[in-house]
């Protein structure tokens, strides 16, 4: 027996404002740590982090508040007077907040993927690399306008989405956001890797913490997506679970990138901080990445004043000025370091 509509529509919601209500939280330690990075840097909020953070946040509220109203209304106020009762309610493709949840669902989905798709920009520092995943974003907006357009227009009692032309698009819609996301998460892992391995020959640090929190955030929205996709071929009513969850998940990700680097960023400043004697200032490679640099806590270890200190320094002092005055005349590491976006403050 296939999960009821009315139960699915109670457990979605249920699920849901537990996502909500933790991405709440998510998105004032993203504001906590934007600011204190701020402070920490000597530069201007990041305003255009707030803004995206706050137009996640209001997507996520406007998708909550519609399926609060929608589950009162199918099991309370119409449960009597609406033909079919509470199944043929939240059967119906063309119910008003079915509508509106579609369409909040797309424009949190464009805005998600268009800042992943700016984050690999900025690392790879080509159009060329993007060109691809730009043209898959377009087409996820034409296919989620022609999603939220073809379930508008569904007569009464023509049937659910499964069985009504709405199903083919959702699951071209489905299927070209994760598509979008996995190949553009594998090209930002990629390019973190691979300027890695030359840094770690260069004896410069590590940009695996990087790799790792770009390919969790990924791992964490593509599954959602694949189980959403899986229910939706399969025609479970599943499906109705899985996407009420995906909004909040993807302002999660969102604020879960930029948490964990921040707190790694805090975290580094703290060792160096308490450490003994006075620090032995060199250039540690950092990846700004949502507000927060993160780098290898390991070679920022407080080193006790002495003549051999003062040497070190004078040996292995490297700034960003330095890098610019090389130009053309630097070495590979530092030229794939720049190309990497590793230099670039106020990449989301």
């Amino acid at each position: 027996m296939g999960l009821p509509l009315d139960l699915s529509a109670v457990i979605s919601t249920t699920l849901e404002g537990i996502l909500y209500g933790f991405s709440i939280f998510m998105f004032g330690v993203t504001l906590y740590i934007l600011k204190e990075n701020s402070r920490r840097a000597g530069r201007d909020l990041n305003y255009k982090m707030v803004s995206l953070s706050v137009a996640l946040l209001v997507c996520s509220t406007a998708h909550m508040i519609i399926d609060f109203v929608r589950v009162c209304r199918g099991l309370v106020f119409e449960r009597d007077s609406y033909p079919g009762g509470p199944i043929a309610f939240f059967a119906q493709p063309s119910e008003s907040t079915f509508v509106a949840k579609n369409a909040v669902y797309t424009i949190q989905t464009l805005l998600g993927d268009g800042i992943l798709i700016y984050r690999c920009y900025v690392v790879w520092q080509s159009w060329l690399i993007v060109a691809f995943p730009i043209v898959l974003w377009f087409w996820i907006g034409v296919v989620g306008v022609l999603c939220v357009q073809s379930a508008s227009v569904v007569p009464m009692g023509a049937g659910t989405v499964f069985l009504t032309t709405v199903g083919r698009w959702i699951t071209a819609f489905y299927a070209s956001t994760l598509a979008t996301n996995f190949f553009v998460t594998i090209l930002l892992a990629y390019k973190i890797w691979t300027t890695n391995r030359r840094m770690a020959r260069a004896r410069q640090g590590s940009l695996l913490p990087v790799v790792r929190v770009v390919a969790d955030a990924g791992m964490l929205y593509s599954v959602t997506l694949a189980a959403a996709l899986g229910c939706f071929v399969q025609k479970s009513n599943g499906q109705y679970v899985v996407l009420d969850m995906v909004c909040p998940i993807i302002s999660i990700t969102f604020y879960m990138v930029i948490i964990r680097i921040g707190l790694a960023e805090s975290q580094r400043s703290t060792d160096l901080g308490t450490g003994s004697g006075l620090s032995a200032p060199h250039h540690q490679p950092t990846f700004s990445y949502g507000g927060g640099r993160i780098g290898d806590p390991a070679r920022d270890q407080a080193v006790p004043m002495s003549r051999l200190q003062v040497h070190i320094t004078k040996v292995c002092e490297t700034d960003v000025a330095t890098l610019e005055n090389e130009g053309d005349t630097g070495s590979e590491t530092d030229r794939d370091r720049k190309m990497a976006g590793l230099e670039v403050r106020n990449v989301v």
